[in-house]
């Protein structure tokens, strides 16, 4: 697992939006046959192509990313998918997530939130690490869960000082985390 979050950090470009406060709702509810999440106003989904040729793991399977930069970098939200070696729970994987980044270098827990994901509770972990010394140190907000043998991690990453609509853009996006359709799921 500390693998793939490392994996997962390495293409990372990261964004920081002002002090400025603004509504945050979901704008475009994506669903690609396997995970799912709402994105607001002003998120894409990044191209596979493009996430090849930054060199990205296929353990990524999707990003999302802020359509406008901030000082020059895409705020990014990347999905991890890892098979499983055992059958387990969310909340266990939740857990087994949290403790496998908690020995990144410079790891520091900033505050974790109790929240339901296809309705099991899991840990949205957000925490701030150096996991490369040549950059500065990063926030990370995290969300792991699982459907059926397969894990997922939806992973954002942003300065340490983040602005409020930013955080509030991340956290939609973390906080919508699905593997089940939601159209299904509304029937």
């Amino acid at each position: 697992m500390k693998k793939i979050l490392l994996s997962s950090l390495c293409f990372l470009a990261l964004a920081a939006c002002g002090g400025e406060s603004a509504t945050v709702s979901c704008q475009n509810q994506y669903w690609d046959g396997t995970v799912g999440t709402c994105l607001p106003a002003g998120w894409h989904v990044v191209d596979r192509a493009a996430l090849d040729d930054r060199g990205v793991p296929p353990e990524a399977i999707i990003a999302f990313q802020a359509d406008e930069p901030f000082s020059g970098q895409y705020a990014t939200v990347t999905v991890i998918r890892e098979p499983l070696t055992r059958q387990m729970t969310s909340t266990e994987y939740s857990d087994a997530s949290i403790q496998s980044v908690s020995t990144v270098a410079g790891y520091t827990k900033v505050d974790s939130e109790s929240i339901t994901v296809d309705g099991e509770e899991v840990i949205l972990h957000t925490f701030t690490a150096q996991p490369r010394t040549d950059e500065p140190k990063t926030r990370f907000a995290q969300v792991s869960a699982i459907s059926g043998m397969t894990g997922y991690t939806f992973t954002a990453a942003t300065p340490v000082a983040v602005g409020n609509t930013l955080e509030q853009q991340v956290l939609l996006i973390l906080k919508n985390m699905t593997m089940k359709d939601p159209k299904a799921a509304a029937e």
